[in-house]
């Protein structure tokens, strides 16, 4: 061996050593469920993302062994395993590989299936499959691949929250518009109506697989009110799914997101056997009146942790939580759900205010960290794990602040963001450092 190797070697291994006193838990081990869904030991833990080891290396090999053992666990932390393109056959392969990988480590593949026709509106992670025929055989062949083995499917991020032309129902809002390009087939605009056809398909062909657990979006606390992201739930096909995801891909605090999952489910339940159809009577996190405030609401506030015994007005929950239990009587809601905890550690990012025409927040926010670590033992009856569904330390995309014709992020230094999906090697290691566990 050479010396230089040598010192690599033993660099490595020291860190690996720091990585092991700091973090017992590792492997990444969760116990069976307290609620209906998947019951599970361990979640799949991917290789290591591109980039991530070179990192590790650079920071053991200048000494920085307690940074190189903290991005060492991130990225041996239990998390998804994103599919983002292919040929129906790569993309079968691909499936097929990764959950015998999973049951070689006698664990549970977190699979994110992401090749919506017009996904993310065109914008960071634009792309996706050619039209609605496209998709299904796409789609087709990723349940192929998964077969008989066990399975959580996180079913196209920002799937229901930014479709093209689409007008909500519910309070006329809008989320992106999108022409049809020239010569396209009446199955690959980008209309409301192909979406929805597009992801009932997809959850027809997943759950006929007995072992495969899918959940669909439903965005987060910062985002869709809660009757808006039931009734587009309800569209895509929920009520043959396992349930929804929140917060994929961002910030916001852990236990706001459990509310917020535990107000949609209700509001499923409500709006579907109640009184169908009534999602607007649905209450939700931008109004919090109820009986125990006089009916004197305020929207909720996302940079603190709500609950019921909060003592400031815009973080207490309890007037909503009174009206729902009113609402529902003796019904109870069944829509399960998991959270993406991989970033949210620290809560969302408040940006300054007025420094940016559009801070996207979402979008590479400084002084995050890693949140809780995947587990099926959530303590919530209908939150059925808390999953690591986006990549820590991987780009939300190149994103400037608003600054038109800007290609940096003041931020970051001035620097130029890596594109989404790339190894974002000063975002990687702060997520490390700040960690919440």
């Amino acid at each position: 061996m050479s010396r230089t190797a040598f010192r690599a070697a033993v660099v490595l291994t020291a860190a690996i050593c720091v990585l092991a006193l700091s973090a017992p838990d590792a492997a990444g081990a969760a116990r069976p469920s307290s609620g209906t869904g998947p019951a599970v030991s361990r979640f799949y833990t991917p290789p290591p993302p591109p980039g991530s080891l070179a990192q590790i290396w650079a920071l053991a090999h200048s000494g920085r062994l307690r940074d190189a053992a903290l991005v060492l666990r991130e990225v041996t932390t239990p998390q998804a395993v994103w599919f983002t393109k292919g040929t129906p056959a790569q993309v079968r392969g691909e499936v097929r590989r990764t959950v015998r990988a999973a049951r070689l480590q006698r664990a549970v593949a977190t699979l994110v299936a992401y090749d919506l026709p017009y996904r993310d509106c065109g914008q960071y992670s634009a792309g996706g499959a050619a039209g609605t025929s496209a998709y299904a055989a796409w789609i087709d062949a990723f349940a192929a691949g998964i077969g008989d083995q066990r399975a959580v499917v996180v079913l196209e991020p920002d799937g229901l929250g930014l479709i093209p032309n689409y007008v909500s129902a519910l309070d006329g809002s809008s989320n992106c518009t999108l022409a049809s390009p020239p010569g396209v087939p009446a199955d690959g605009a980008p209309t409301p109506e192909n979406r929805f056809t597009q992801l009932n398909h997809a959850v027809d062909a997943l759950t006929a697989h007995p072992n495969v657990s899918v959940y669909l979006d439903a965005t987060h606390t910062a985002w869709q009110n809660v009757g808006e992201s039931a009734d587009r739930l309800v569209k895509a096909g929920v009520q043959r799914a396992a349930g929804f995801f929140v917060n994929a891909s961002n910030y916001q605090f852990t236990p706001n997101l459990a509310q917020y999952g535990d107000w949609v489910s209700k509001c499923l339940a409500y709006a579907t056997t109640i009184n169908p159809g009534d999602y607007n009577g649905c209450p939700n996190q931008y109004w919090n009146g109820g009986p125990s405030n006089g009916w004197t609401g305020v929207a909720l506030n996302n940079y603190g942790i709500w609950s019921d015994t909060a003592t400031t007005a815009d973080l207490n929950t309890l007037g909503v939580n009174e009206r729902y239990d009113s609402m529902l009587g003796a019904t109870v809601p069944t829509a399960h759900f998991v959270v993406d905890t991989s970033r949210n550690g620290q809560g969302p990012w408040k940006p300054p205010s007025g420094a940016y025409p559009d801070a996207q927040d979402w979008c590479n926010p400084p002084g995050r960290g890693l949140g809780e670590r995947p587990t099926a033992n959530t303590g919530d009856l209908l939150m059925d794990a808390k999953l690591w569904i986006k990549t820590p330390g991987q780009s939300d995309g190149q994103c400037n602040r608003g600054v038109a014709g800007a290609t940096t992020d003041p931020e970051w230094g001035g620097i130029t963001d890596p594109a989404a999906g790339a190894w974002f090697p000063q975002q990687a290691l702060q997520l490390a450092q700040l960690s919440s566990r």
